[in-house]
């Protein structure tokens, strides 16, 4: 137990006191935000009003309509014009992004033909913005046609059922805050696992290339200096996570403090708060810590072993960590599934499964406990995962007994599960 505490704190403050650790504690934060604010202002700025000509050959629309729609909406203009040579030829010079056809409507009251929308440069989505302003008016038109009148339209739009989903005990059920949530979790844990994860094989690989190894071999077990490599490196994990919360935590407060009152920030923080009402953050935030570094523990145990596989050569162990690492990005990408349906086999499945319950466990677990996810899935996803990283810390401790003394020679997985089951 002393050894395995020895090299845990070796492994801890050897990477805290490093430069870059500090470094990266404190800009990431500080990039993060200008990030998300840079994009926001730079997206407010470069925001430009799609200029269309509009050739009716119908006769349903008239020009009050758009004029009306022009002033509500800032995005598109429509300007109602005649066909013309001049129109297709000096198309730019007359103001215009492009012209629109609408052609003869035989019935109304049947399919529409399809509108042709020419431009001689490409718009990313002038087709929806076009169509959602054609329908939108059309709407208008088909209502004066079926005579409802203002004060008709006014009931139609009025008179809507809102639905709001509650739990069994009447509280609210936030949704689209689970939906969050359990979104930026599950992408926090694969963050971590595929950055950290990479850390623990790199510094596995350095260790060999420096033969540092084969005098820490000599005294103590494999099982012993793999599990204290992981417990420190994952507590240097923990570590700039907690300070980056403590950070986030922070920064909010102030805004808060700030923004008191009736001003925009004020409100944006009180709506930030009000969005997390039926939000059990405590729980959150303890099965959080478990998977993140139950997660880690599983996938850096493996990481290692191809670190230790391995020489110099990082084409080599990109190639050998390619299948871990597929079974990271698998996981999130079967992410939005699982939010979309927390509660179906796909979610159970890979909340259960070691490989993947760490991501997509923590998709499910904002949605409620005990409510959409039973208490005995809870019991048994922690389950298998504390066996499976118990059991892949084994095997790559053997992985890693051999592999750390073999040189020049290229491993493959096949080789390293040999080594991993042999008898000594």
């Amino acid at each position: 137990m002393n050894k395995i505490l020895l090299i845990i704190k070796r492994e801890y403050l050897t990477r805290v006191r490093k430069r870059t650790f500090i470094l990266s504690t404190l800009l990431f934060p500080l990039l993060y935000l200008g990030v998300i604010f840079g994009t926001a202002w730079i997206g407010a700025k470069n925001i430009s009003r799609l200029r269309v000509a509009l050739v009716d050959s119908s006769g349903y629309f008239n020009r009050g309509q758009f004029e009306r729609a022009n002033q509500a909406d800032s995005s598109l203009l429509l300007s109602m014009v005649s066909y013309s040579d001049s129109l297709v030829n000096h198309l730019g010079e007359m103001g215009y992004d492009g012209y629109a056809v609408i052609p003869q409507i035989q019935n109304w009251e049947k399919d529409l033909p399809k509108v042709i929308y020419h431009s001689p440069k490409k718009t990313g989505n002038a087709e929806d913005q076009i169509r959602g302003r054609l329908n939108m008016l059309w709407t208008d038109i088909k209502n004066e046609k079926l005579g409802i009148d203002e004060s008709k339209k006014t009931i139609i739009r009025n008179s809507q059922f809102s639905v709001e989903q509650n739990d069994m005990a009447g509280k609210k059920s936030n949704v689209g805050t689970a939906k969050g949530i359990g979104f930026i979790s599950g992408f926090l844990i694969y963050f971590i696992l595929l950055v950290y994860g990479s850390q623990v094989m790199m510094g596995v690989m350095e260790e060999k290339t420096n033969r540092i190894a084969e005098i820490i071999v000599s005294s103590v077990k494999p099982f012993q200096l793999m599990l204290g490599k992981i417990i420190g490196i994952g507590l240097v994990a923990l570590t700039q996570f907690l300070l980056w919360i403590a950070f986030v935590f922070i920064i909010f407060n102030v805004t808060k403090a700030s923004g008191a009152g009736n001003t925009m920030i004020g409100k944006a923080v009180g709506g930030v708060q009000d969005s997390f009402t039926g939000i059990n953050l405590p729980l959150i935030l303890f099965f959080f810590a478990f998977y993140f570094l139950a997660g880690f523990f599983f996938y850096a145990s493996l990481y290692a072993a191809v670190g230790s596989s391995v020489n110099e050569d990082m084409r080599e162990a990109q190639s050998l960590s390619f299948p871990i690492t597929m079974l990271v990005i698998f996981s999130i990408a079967i992410l939005s599934v699982v939010i979309a349906d927390p509660s179906g086999p796909v979610a159970f499945w890979g909340s259960i499964i070691p490989f993947s319950s760490p991501i997509i466990m923590m998709g499910r677990i904002p949605f409620g406990v005990p409510g959409t996810v039973p208490w005995w899935q809870l019991a048994l996803s922690m389950s298998l995962l504390v066996i499976g990283f118990i059991f892949t810390v084994w095997l790559s401790g053997k992985i890693y007994r051999t592999g750390i003394l073999m040189y020049g020679k290229k491993p493959s997985w096949k080789e390293m599960i040999r080594w991993a089951f042999r008898k000594n």
